[in-house]
């Protein structure tokens, strides 16, 4: 766990009293939603944050319990009055709280919590949760390339989401080719041929567990 713990630590963890340097957005599904809406709004908020923001793409992750979630990382600690603020305009539909950082075991649901591909979540919908832990190496490929926001960026954001007119958040347009990568826009779900390249280009053998 060693690599993950230092992957972990570098975007999210604070220093003791020192605030908070992650903020985590949950997505449930709400009424009307069909099975994948919850899903389709991440995207949309996961764009915006890149396209109209101008910060770097964030994690992504299933819950174990419901719901999709993602994970800004900031380079200096904030408030969490800060922190709940910059959630509670981004996106008033989804919820912001102290959470665990995956992976981890939703005692509830019997299932794993994880960080995942941004083009596999469309196929997690409805079922948001693993029935085995992650691999650890899988998880740590899916941190090392994100980058944390640093203090005047996330100033200017949060200046920028205080204004009344905010951001708009519009449907995901198509996406060249090469977009289903973490650090890159959600814009479209990725192929078996397209995780299992980017596990490779990590030195990582995927595994893959079929369940009738």
């Amino acid at each position: 766990m060693q690599k993950l713990n230092a992957e972990l630590t570098r975007l999210y963890l604070a220093p003791p009293a020192g605030g908070t340097r992650s903020i985590s957005l949950a997505f449930k599904r709400l009424a009307g939603d069909g099975e994948a809406g919850h899903w389709e709004r991440l995207c949309q908020v996961a764009n915006a944050l890149q396209a109209e923001l101008g910060l770097p793409a964030p994690a992504v992750s299933i819950s174990g319990a419901g719901a999709f979630g993602l994970w800004l990382s900031l380079e200096k600690p904030v408030t969490e009055a800060q922190a709940q603020e910059f959630a509670a305009l981004l996106c008033s539909e989804a919820e912001s709280a102290a959470a665990a950082l995956p992976p981890y075991l939703d005692q509830a649901s019997g299932k794993w919590a994880a960080f995942i591909h941004p083009g596999m979540g469309a196929s997690f919908a409805g079922d948001e949760g693993l029935d085995m832990q992650p691999p650890e190496a899988g998880q740590v490929a899916l941190l090392e390339g994100l980058e944390s926001i640093g203090p005047a960026p996330f100033a200017q954001a949060l200046d920028q989401l205080r204004r009344p007119v905010g951001i708009a958040l519009q449907p995901s347009p198509p996406a060249p080719e090469a977009s289903a990568t973490p650090g890159g826009l959600l814009l479209k779900d990725a192929t078996l041929e397209d995780i299992v390249n980017f596990l490779h280009s990590k030195n990582i053998e995927p595994t893959f567990r079929f369940l009738k």
